[in-house]
């Protein structure tokens, strides 16, 4: 497994909600032995599988003027990590879940480590040309030819892995911009994909915050909000 850049906070963001309870692995280096680490959100939102815990809102740095003009390099090799949320529903009722998350990725493998707010791995996804794979706590590691089906299947929610390898990095490929908002797009498979916020490294203006948004018939509307905590090209 790839190396991943770490983050030090695991502070909850957005209501949403991904995984199922279960054990979870605590390295994210080898993935070696899983400990259960999920908790209930309170209020509307029950628990189910998933992963974890606190359902406060995140607050995102001061946003850096909108940058959507600005010559960007699309990094083949990369490594990123920050927090997520989503909302979705499961059986009619609204789910909320928070956690952080390590990617890296490069020109032919992309590797997702998921994990509680406290570090455990929840799941680990790999992709390559030839097949995708995701291990979870305590099951036979699965796999199929297509990570976003593969990703919704074990989630209970839509992670589009496929899409992000451009979309973490302010890239929406062939994105359809819509009229209202300079860094809002409507992807062809129907994720709204907004930049709330950017920051930089000294070098080159990146992502900070990515709000993404989704009708399914699975699990309703889905909304993940993403922060970038770490960006480190290779």
């Amino acid at each position: 497994m790839a190396r991943f850049a770490e983050n030090s906070r695991h502070t909850p963001i957005l209501p949403g909600a991904f995984f199922k309870p279960g054990a979870s692995r605590p390295g994210q280096a080898d993935f070696k032995a899983y400990s259960p680490v999920f908790k209930k959100c309170s209020g509307a939102l029950l628990a189910l599988p998933l992963l974890l815990g606190g359902c406060a809102a995140l607050a995102p740095n001061a946003p850096v003027p909108a940058i959507a003009t600005t010559a960007r390099q699309y990094h083949e090799a990369i490594d990123l990590g920050g927090r997520l949320s989503v909302q979705y529903q499961e059986n009619g009722r609204d789910q909320a879940v928070h956690g952080s998350f390590g990617w890296s990725q490069d020109a032919d493998r992309t590797e997702v480590v998921l994990r509680s707010p406290l570090g455990q791995t929840v799941a680990a996804i790999a992709v390559t040309p030839q097949a995708a794979t995701l291990t979870r706590a305590g099951q036979p590691v699965r796999s199929a030819a297509d990570v976003d089906t593969l990703a919704e299947q074990a989630l209970g929610w839509p992670l589009p892995v496929a899409g992000l390898r451009r979309w973490l990095q302010g890239f929406t490929g062939a994105a359809r911009p819509l009229p209202a908002r300079d860094d809002t797009a409507l992807t062809d498979d129907g994720w709204r994909i907004r930049y709330d916020s950017w920051q930089s490294d000294g070098a080159e203006p990146y992502p900070k915050r990515i709000d993404l948004e989704r009708q399914t018939d699975s699990a309703g509307t889905v909304a993940i909000r993403i922060v970038l905590d770490s960006w480190q090209p290779r």
